[in-house]
């Protein structure tokens, strides 16, 4: 639930702060006063496109804050998503976010104390937030929206068969692609599988190893240098076993540090001190027989081999051969040649591989086939559930009469679409399957079943919208619901009957409203009003709550214009009245 919003600097709104409740928050004021100027705050906190000509001169930039309290299933998931992200809620567990618009186009996101990509604010906006406006239903005319619609109200079962289909259709285009590219453009891939083996047949016939050219280039080093080697190596040794200047009775190194280290034991009892002295003497001595005993060794291995020189040449030359086509050391051209295998793969226009590529082409067009049959059979048994519940809220809402019928349509397909056959028969497949869906409204008994888009006029698509969206409040969805003017055409009962199924929404979501009708207005839990400010030299709106007096006296205004008149304030509170017994009951 969204407890408080935050809009400074935006449009008519300098700095206002807007306390929501649970259930159903409407938000009413004068034409001009800023109310749409809430919803845009609402969509600029959860991603929307900023808009900079929006944000006023001074200060310069609008920002947005809100506060969201997290609860359930759905708190501990965007919980969290935002403790990965780094991000944290505060004690009482709500979560902060804000966003902010420079007057030059800037925007930055932060979410739960953290600096956040504005994508992390869309991502949650799509799990606690629904906003709908005029615009929501214009997008509801068209077919894609109105398959969609069907789909959501299909329930999960139908969403799981969905993303089989959707997977199956993707390999099954993947297949069909590859098929026809490697008929399409099999000499091309002949004449490069020609290079890459060519190329492919000269490294295995040098066989580079990991690392060869470093190992080789380390051991001709040491074999040009090897009689310099030697004589330092010998040198050392020398001095090792007898001081510098060598005499065959000179005692070595190890001796000499044998008779220092005992005659400092003989003093140790008198001073402790040249007994630590006399131990680090004995570890010199095991370190100098050990640089002694390797360079014996090295002095063995060490071997000027000009046969073995004379190999590593060639082989450094067959290498750099390598490295001079395909990369720039041993290990890129080992991964060329991986790359390569692969590659050819890829290539293959044999008639075996071409077959096998056409019978499984062949096998996944019979599983889209299949699994396209039972996405229609599912959406004709979902779009009867569907429109009777949506017609019986239409029912409720002064449209007593009207019908909206839902058609699930196929077709055959056109030039540049992809054909699978289902139960038979061969039809257009797209990533949603192989139908086309769309809404019909029958407004009368007799009348034509029209698409909404010719059917229904300005208020009866407000009403249309308003029961679909009643019909999905049942089958879950985000927490908060948003209605920007949703009324917009209507009146008398049909503006109560609005009222009373938006706050039957409210038992179960939160609902903000932003309305121009009383009878909608009267229904709410919390009424906020936004009043401009003429006084200074800029128009600036603020937003406050009215209860009781006042607000009957808003109503008033919203119903005769007169929000001080005895008969306005009168019929203000004979709406009270009714809509709080439409809600007790």
């Amino acid at each position: 639930m969204l407890e408080e919003l935050r809009i400074t600097g935006l449009g008519v709104i300098d700095d206002t702060t807007l306390r929501l409740s649970a259930g159903m928050n409407v938000i009413t004021g004068e034409t001009g006063a800023g109310k749409t100027m809430v919803v845009t705050g609402l969509g600029l906190l959860f991603g929307g496109r900023a808009d900079a000509g929006r944000v006023r001169a001074d200060p310069g930039r609008a920002v947005v804050e809100g506060r969201l309290k997290l609860a359930g299933t759905l708190g501990d998931a965007v919980r969290t998503r935002i403790t990965d992200a780094g991000g944290e809620t505060d004690d009482d567990g709500s979560l902060l976010l804000s966003r902010t618009v420079t007057a030059e186009g800037r925007s930055r996101a932060h979410v739960g104390g953290r600096s956040m990509p504005v994508s992390t604010l869309s991502e949650l906006g799509e799990q606690v937030l629904a906003v709908h406006g005029q615009s929501d239903q214009l997008r509801l005319l068209r077919p894609s929206e109105q398959r969609s619609a069907l789909d959501r109200f299909a329930g999960p079962e139908h969403e799981k068969l969905l993303d089989s289909y959707r997977e199956a259709f993707a390999r099954w285009r993947r297949v069909v692609e590859d098929l026809a590219d490697r008929r399409r453009n099999a000499r091309q891939r002949s004449q490069e599988a020609d290079l890459l083996k060519l190329g492919l047949d000269e490294i295995t016939r040098v066989d580079p190893q990991p690392n060869e050219d470093d190992d080789l280039r380390n051991e001709v080093q040491r074999l040009e240098h090897a009689e310099g080697l030697r004589v330092a190596a010998a040198l050392a040794a020398q001095a090792l076993a007898a001081g510098v200047e060598v005499a065959d009775d000179a005692p070595d190194a190890t001796t000499l540090l044998g008779t220092a280290r005992r005659t400092l034991e003989g003093q140790s009892g008198v001073d402790s001190k040249l007994g630590d002295l006399a131990l680090r003497l004995e570890e010199a001595a095991t370190l100098v027989s050990d640089v002694a005993s390797e360079l014996s060794s090295y002095l063995g291995e060490l071997d000027a081999d000009p046969a073995r020189l004379e190999a590593i040449y060639e082989r450094r030359a067959a290498l750099r051969a390598l490295t001079r086509k395909y990369a720039d050391d041993i290990d890129g051209v080992i991964a060329w040649a991986e790359n390569a295998k692969t590659r050819l793969t890829e290539l293959d226009s044999s008639d075996e591989l071409l077959d096998e590529l056409d019978k499984e082409r062949q096998r996944l067009a019979a599983t889209v086939g299949e699994l396209a049959g039972r996405l229609t059979a599912a959406r004709r048994e979902a779009a009867v559930r569907f429109s009777e519940a949506v017609s019986v809220e239409l029912a409720g809402l002064a449209m007593p009469h009207a019908r909206v019928e839902v058609a699930v349509l196929t077709h055959a397909p056109s030039r540049d679409e992809p054909a699978v056959t289902v139960d038979g028969e061969e039809l257009g497949a797209g990533p949603d399957g192989a139908d086309e869906v769309e809404l019909r409204l029958l407004a009368h008994p007799g009348a034509p079943s029209l698409p909404l888009q010719k059917g229904a006029s300005g208020g009866e698509l407000s009403r249309v919208m308003l029961a679909i969206e009643v019909v999905f409040a049942g089958a879950g969805g985000p927490p908060t619901l948003v209605f920007d003017e949703v009324d917009s055409g209507v009146g008398g009962t049909a503006a109560v009957e609005i009222g009373r199924r938006l706050a039957r929404l409210a038992r179960t979501h939160q609902v903000l409203v932003v309305t121009h009708l009383p009878q909608v207005a009267a229904f709410a839990d919390r009424h906020l009003v936004v009043a401009k400010d003429t006084g200074g030299a800029i128009t600036t709106s603020g937003v406050r709550i009215v209860e009781e007096t006042e607000r009957a006296r808003e109503l008033s205004r919203m119903l005769a214009g007169l929000p001080d008149s005895d008969l306005g304030i009168a019929h203000a509170e004979e709406l009270l009245a009714v809509a709080g017994r439409e809600k007790r009951g």
